[in-house]
């Protein structure tokens, strides 16, 4: 309440009609270039004293329900309709329900309005007039005066202040619709905007919490919330949040109880309103003094997507034109929901996709080409009856052996066997990865996790959900990581690097090592409980030393698979070669065994296999119990004289097929028809071959 200076002013008796109209006009002037209504009462109470007198006077807002009272200096500064004062029955209500001025002529023999009439009391006012304020288009309330003096107002001046109420009125009509133009103008600016954001960013929650802002600004309300259902739990938390008030106690990731009114909301699809009294049993609420909350449904395709919350310090701050409006923002914030979270969808699958598509071609170029597993010994077919028992159920499968002998081609096999053979099959090579990036690698990062974390990643273990994972060379993991497997072995949950969202897979592990990771947990350089974890089904492939009975069949495929890359014909395996070959040690396994056949075939110019024999020389390593393991390689030392006999009847068998085969052809070495074509051998291998074995060519000879 403001407060007015100087005593009741009487106006002058010799001031004519005219001058009191003249003063009307000046006064309606002055309050219609007004265009906020409590900007104009106080215009109205600066301008009105010169052509009426009064020591109170008083506005009644009937849209509001709310009486603005300006007293004079000498008045106690109390409304005589304070806000908790029931208005039915008082003389501002009495007036505006009506449409029909009241004179109080003298308030000690008034029997109406009795609250009113009490307080113009305890304020020392003696008499009121009080007239409706209204217009063809509307009713606004009313306007009552009041002075310490009984029966200050006669006939003359009511029929006077009708004319400066209907003044007024028309001055509350103008402010009202300029205050309704420019709220419509800046809702639809909101909506304009909202619509260009639509387009412009897809960053859901950045495009929220701009639309949070804007709306709290336009509304001027207190806080704007948005409310969308947690990806992995399915319950409502606040996604978005523009609240400067609220000190912490609301905060991006709140939770509503699940009575409250947003759980309402989100579950019915309807909107609600609270008010003062729902609020006072909310400890949120009554923590940051909101007295009003509008919750309007996020509906697109009658789906309903999550709660668009709007809290204010003031009571009824909602109309019915402000909760139509919000209903129609909603839709449309709805709709950049919709397209955020597609858009998301598509995004994380394009990743995938491109991540699976690394992942394929990254094997495709590693592949190890075996069409299937080749072999028939008793050890591989044991190790086979393994793989279709462990298959079919989920459990985690630790393969060992040495390197070189096919572990990722076994959890290949038991991937194809299981029910997730539809789904990937991601591996990782955990020792060719730096220790920094091994995490990453796994679980993935956001971005600006790390220096050089440009754009977010996803890792292996989400890239293989509901699918396989194959960590090989699972030994080399280091100690630090090696918790956060355990609890994606165990609880099937993680979180990428730089963040702190929990994220689930359902990924079945497949690990391998050539290491001894039993000894390795007594050396403290591996967990214990992650080893009891990866070793629920352990799976032991033989080197290839223990099954020799395989190596003629995996001779055959390696030669017709590198002849058909090649675009050879090879297809003659010498017998001696073959025995070499299976005599051979072979300490890389299968991999020097392919990589031993590839080599051959490109020396090999015709139909026949040659193999670099000489090349297979023995290899001595140490066995476990310390002893000493020697290769029988093709070519022997010259004290082993078992080894010896075995070289020479190697070179003399080669020796003669040479011989023959140039007799054959008179003796002629190079050429179409030469020796060197029908060996298969290039010109001057054969020569040196020849000098080698001491093959000279006779005088007679080509």
């Amino acid at each position: 309440m403001g407060s007015m200076a100087g005593a009741t002013l009487e106006l002058p008796s010799e001031q004519s009609v005219g001058a009191r109209y003249e003063s009307l006009i000046r006064l309606a002037a002055s309050i219609r270039a007004q265009h906020e209504t409590k900007a104009l009462f106080r215009a109205l109470v600066n301008e009105l004293r010169p052509v009426i007198p009064f020591d109170a006077i008083a506005q009644f807002d009937e849209s509001s329900r709310k009486v603005n009272w300006h007293l004079c200096d000498n008045c106690p500064q109390q409304a005589p309709h304070p806000p908790e004062i029931q208005l039915e029955g008082t003389l501002p209500w009495w007036v505006a329900e009506n449409q029909q001025a009241a004179v109080i002529a003298d308030v000690w023999r008034e029997t109406r309005f009795p609250s009113t009439v009490e307080q113009l009391r305890k304020n020392g006012l003696q008499s009121a007039c009080a007239l409706p304020l209204s217009t063809a288009h509307r009713r606004l309330g009313s306007l009552i005066i009041a002075s310490q003096k009984i029966d200050a107002y006669t006939e003359d001046e009511v029929e006077f202040l009708a004319l400066v109420a209907n003044q007024i009125a028309l001055a509350m009509d103008d402010a009202i619709n300029f205050q309704a133009s420019r709220r419509a103008q800046k809702r639809l600016e909101l909506l304009l905007d909202l619509t260009n954001r639509l387009i412009s960013t897809l960053d859901l929650r950045d495009l929220l919490r701009v639309i949070a802002a804007n709306l709290r600004g336009v509304m001027q309300s207190d806080g704007v919330g948005i409310h969308l259902p947690d990806a992995e739990d399915g319950r409502l938390r606040v996604y978005a949040l523009d609240f400067p008030g609220s000190n912490h106690v609301i905060r991006e990731g709140w939770e509503p109880a699940a009575n409250s009114t947003a759980t309402q909301v989100f579950r019915t699809g309807e909107p609600a309103v609270d008010g003062a009294l729902k609020l006072a049993s909310d400890p949120a609420a009554i923590e940051l003094g909101v007295k009003s909350v509008c919750h309007l449904p996020l509906t697109s395709r009658n789906r309903v997507l999550g709660v668009l919350a709007v809290g204010s310090f003031r009571e009824n701050a909602f109309s019915e034109d402000d909760v139509a409006f919000l209903i129609q923002f909603a839709r449309q914030v709805a709709i950049a929901v919709e397209n955020a979270i597609a858009y998301g969808q598509i995004s994380t699958l394009k990743d995938q996709l491109a991540q699976e598509k690394l992942y394929l071609e990254d094997e495709i170029r590693t592949e190890l080409n075996f069409d299937e597993i080749v072999g028939k010994s008793e050890a591989l077919r044991r190790v086979l009856t393994l793989v279709e028992t462990v298959a079919p159920t989920d459990s985690t499968v630790l393969i060992y052996g040495e390197t070189g002998t096919g572990k990722e081609l076994i959890a290949r096999a038991v991937h194809d066997l299981s029910s997730r053979r539809s789904n990937a099959f991601v591996k990782l090579n955990c020792a060719a990865i730096p220790t920094g990036l091994l995490e990453s690698e796994m679980f993935g990062h956001e971005k600006g996790a790390y220096t050089g974390a440009i754009a977010q990643r996803i890792g292996r273990f989400e890239l293989a959900h509901r699918g396989t994972v194959f960590l090989d060379e699972v030994g080399e993991i280091p100690l630090e990581l090696q918790p956060k497997l355990l609890r994606v072995l165990q609880e099937r949950e993680f979180e990428r690097l730089g963040s702190t969202r929990t994220q689930r897979t359902d990924a079945r592990l497949i690990a391998a090592t050539n290491r001894d990771l039993e000894a390795l947990v007594n050396e403290q350089k591996f967990r214990s409980d992650l080893y009891y974890r990866l070793n629920v089904f352990p799976v032991r492939v033989p080197a290839l030393r223990e099954r020799p009975e395989d190596i003629p069949l995996l001779v055959r495929h390696f030669v017709q698979q590198f002849s058909r890359r090649m675009n050879r014909s090879v297809d003659t395996i010498p017998s001696e070669t073959m025995t070499t070959l299976v005599r051979y040690h072979w300490p890389g396994n299968i991999r020097e065994l392919q990589n031993v056949i590839e080599r051959a075939v490109i020396l090999s110019s015709g139909s026949v296999l040659n193999v670099p024999t000489d090349e297979l020389r023995p290899r001595i390593s140490a066995k476990g119990d310390g002893s000493v393991l020697r290769d029988s390689g093709s070519d022997a030392p010259a004290g082993d004289s078992s080894k010896g006999r075995l070289r020479a009847a190697l070179n003399d068998a080669e020796r003669q097929e040479i011989v023959a085969t140039l007799e054959k052809t008179n003796w002629k070495v190079a050429g179409p028809n030469g020796a060197a074509a029908l060996l298969g051998m290039n010109r001057s291998t054969l020569q040196s071959r020849m000098q080698k074995l001491g093959v000279r060519i006779p005088r007679a000879g080509a």
